[in-house]
């Protein structure tokens, strides 16, 4: 499965994302969170499975950034 998001927060080996399509919160988990940046529009892969915490969490198979205003990306979404 593939998530399109904005990064809204960095810690060590785990991103906060907004997921663009569904507008919720998502911990990613990655070894590569060093690598984004809060503002960030990334594409992430993932098997599917998601816990049912809150906020939900993914571990990444990859992850990198999109460049902004894509159309995936729209007035509303990405500010």
């Amino acid at each position: 499965m593939t998530m399109q998001a904005i990064v809204i927060g960095v810690q060590r080996n785990r991103l906060l994302v907004l997921d663009l399509e569904t507008r919720q919160r998502v911990i990613v988990h990655t070894p590569h969170a060093h690598r984004f940046r809060q503002g960030n529009v990334v594409r992430i892969r993932y098997n599917g499975v998601m816990t049912r915490s809150i906020p939900p969490q993914i571990t990444a198979i990859s992850i990198f950034a999109l460049p902004w205003g894509g159309p995936w990306c729209n007035a509303n979404t990405c500010r």
